[in-house]
Formats: structure tokens, sequence, C-alpha cells
């Protein structure tokens, strides 16, 4: 039996029905730009390269960091040139000139020693002030030497006094001459004369 409703068309199909039959997803609503800068648009919660910082930066701040940056650099600059020149010192004090002999002299009482006693020969070495040793020998007019000696001159000192005792014994009388031979850091010679004078 045939639907009284149907349409009396020969092209009609069950299997095409009308809008009103059924409703399909919503449409999705057009979305407005909330932000328009220049050409570039943004769209909901989207970052482009046209975001501003999350906070602002003014010049004032970058020429703060700068300028901070600029003192710690400063301070560490001022830090190795002072340990440079520590540095300097030191080296200097250990591997600087070496020890130099300026002038050597020997002096003794021009009025020689009394009976039976020593005459005290001085030998002053003077120097650069830097540290060092000194190797040195005595030589007597009555024909002995001494054995080299030593002398530890310390840093600053420019001044070493070296001493001679020479005993006399006996009456009579003893033209006597002292030498003092430096053999380094450098080789100089210095002599005294002197009369050992004992009457009975």
């Amino acid at each position: 039996m045939s639907d009284p409703r149907a349409p009396q068309d020969d092209d009609y199909s069950a299997t095409v029905l009308g809008s009103h039959w059924f409703s399909g997803p919503p449409a999705a609503p057009e979305v407005a730009p909330d932000r328009v800068e220049g050409s570039v648009l943004r769209f909901g919660p989207g970052v482009t390269a046209a975001m501003p910082a999350p906070f602002p930066v003014s010049a004032t701040a970058v020429r703060g960091a700068r300028r901070r940056r600029g003192a710690g650099l400063r301070r560490y600059t001022l830090a190795a040139v002072v340990l440079l020149a520590v540095l300097a010192y030191l080296g200097w004090q250990r591997y600087g000139p070496a020890l130099a002999v300026r002038d050597v002299a020997v002096t003794t009482d021009p009025g020689g020693p009394a009976c039976d006693a020593a005459a005290d020969v001085v030998a002053v070495v003077r120097t650069n002030g830097r540290p060092g040793t000194l190797t040195y020998r005595w030589l007597r007019s009555d024909g002995t030497r001494s054995e080299p000696l030593t002398e530890r001159v310390p840093r600053g000192q420019r001044e070493a006094r070296l001493h001679l005792l020479w005993t006399f014994r006996g009456a009579g009388t003893y033209p006597a001459r002292a030498e003092l031979e430096l053999l380094s850091p450098e080789q100089r010679t210095a002599a005294v004369e002197f009369t050992y004078r004992c009457r009975p």
C-alpha cells in the first residue's frame, strides 16, 4: 500500500532526506583576533614573535646589568694586577740581581797590640744589599793563611764585617801585614799594616 503523502514523482528516493530530518555538528563560531600588531595576528593562546617580553625591560635596566658586569671585570682585573705585582716583586727578590761587592777595606788599631795580646783586624765589605754568601781567606805576613771561610749576608744588609784575631807573644818589635783575599762573589784584596812592639 502506497503512502498517500508520498510525492508522486518518479525521481523520489526514500534515501534522500531533507535537511529538516537531521541536524549536523554546529558550525565553529568565528573567532575574532584579540590583538592586531601591524600585519601579525594572534589567535587564542598561541605565542608569536610579536609578543612582548614577560616583564618590562627598560634601557636603564640593560645599562645597569652591563655596569654590574663591568664593575665585576674591573674588580677582577685589579686583583689580577695586584697578584702579578706581588709575584713580580717576589721573583725579583729571589731571582733578581745577585750579591755584588761595592768596596773592601781593612783596618786595625794603628798603634798595634799590647804585649802578649791580639790585634783585631777588621775587613769591612760593602755590598749592594742583595742576599748571598761571601767567600774569603786571610793572609798574614808570617806566611800563614786561613782556609776559605764564608759569611752569609742577609737581604737588605749592605755591610759585612770580617774579623781576624792575630795574637802576638814575647818581647820585641814585629812589622805585621794582614791581607783579606775575597774569593767570591768576585775577587778583591785589601790589606793593612801595623807594628807589634813589646819592650821588656
